[in-house]
């Protein structure tokens, strides 16, 4: 197949498209880079240009294209990550309307951040509840929760008529390439910081990178799938649980504990937010069961055991 990744030379993308190549697709990254890679074209992510030709009788478009969100969540980063998915997704439905051969089917970076902050059962597609109205959180979480929704506004609301559409509610893919999100936890762990945060009691949602493969090449291949769909394993664990975890994958005996208020501080020297941690994201890909998805990693223990070995 050919598949078009638009955004694709962050960390999720790097692994999607090495991936997608080593089983045999042709894949073609949009870059708002200089475009020097395998296949990288450039774009600015926001208007139509000569990229769009390469979407012309593609099979497929994953688009993961937006701001990253590993940053803080002020007013002015709240706003670039809300304006680069609005304008990108709405860049990449134009260009999907106007080809003459269209891809058959767009598959759209979500999140699950969408959902509620939840301990008491876990969010799916259909009974899962959205984010936004929880009592006693900060601000800003409701804000993350409108910009997902947004993200996927902008999707819908785009005239593709003759392409499918499915919404990637993603949980926090592990992969260990460096600087990834499993590679900081991995070197916090290492370093004797993996232990329970705020107590730990929050719930952590996590795909293995290679089930975000397969899911993505089941989700181009099933025509009767559509709109919201979660990727994330179908066993997420407590924060606390997620470490020791991790711990005994790296081999590091010990994990010192951070209570909230050193999470906030820390992030702060980090240029990152606690949100990231301190929210819980109790998220299970119903969907994907449904369809008959066979999870490789479906358990912590055991994908971080290989996440480790592949380090």
């Amino acid at each position: 197949m050919k598949i078009v990744i638009p955004g694709g030379t962050g960390h999720v993308g790097v692994a999607l498209s090495r991936e997608l190549r080593a089983k045999g697709h042709s894949v073609v990254v949009l870059s708002r880079g200089k475009g020097d890679g395998e296949n990288v074209v450039q774009w600015d992510a926001k208007t139509l240009g000569e990229w769009a030709q390469t979407f012309d009788g593609a099979d497929s478009v994953i688009n993961l294209a937006g701001r990253t969100v590993d940053c803080r969540y002020n007013k002015t980063n709240l706003t670039q990550m809300l304006v680069s998915r609005i304008d990108s997704t709405r860049a990449v439905g134009e260009a999907i309307a106007r080809a003459a051969n269209p891809p058959k089917v767009w598959l759209q970076m979500s999140t699950a951040t969408i959902y509620s902050s939840r301990y008491d059962s876990s969010n799916d597609e259909l009974t899962g509840i959205i984010g936004g109205d929880e009592p006693n959180v900060p601000e800003y979480w409701r804000y993350s929760v409108e910009i997902a929704k947004a993200w996927e506004r902008a999707q819908q609301d785009s005239a593709t008529p003759k392409t499918r559409k499915v919404a990637l509610r993603t949980a926090m893919v592990m992969s260990p390439d460096k600087g990834s999100i499993f590679d900081v936890l991995r070197g916090m762990t290492r370093l004797g910081l993996g232990g329970p945060i705020a107590g730990g009691g929050q719930f952590m949602s996590w795909i293995h990178y290679k089930d975000f493969v397969r899911a993505a090449l089941l989700l181009i291949e099933n025509e009767g799938i559509e709109g919201p769909v979660n990727l994330a394993s179908p066993n997420p664990v407590p924060q606390r649980e997620f470490m020791r975890a991790l711990r005994k994958a790296v081999g590091m005996p010990i994990g010192l504990p951070a209570a909230e208020w050193m999470v906030k501080l820390g992030a702060v020297f980090l240029r990152t937010d606690a949100e990231l941690v301190l929210k819980s994201r109790r998220v299970v890909p119903g969907r994907l069961l449904a369809a008959g998805f066979a999870f490789d990693y479906p358990d912590w223990p055991s994908a971080a055991m290989n996440l480790v070995g592949a380090s």
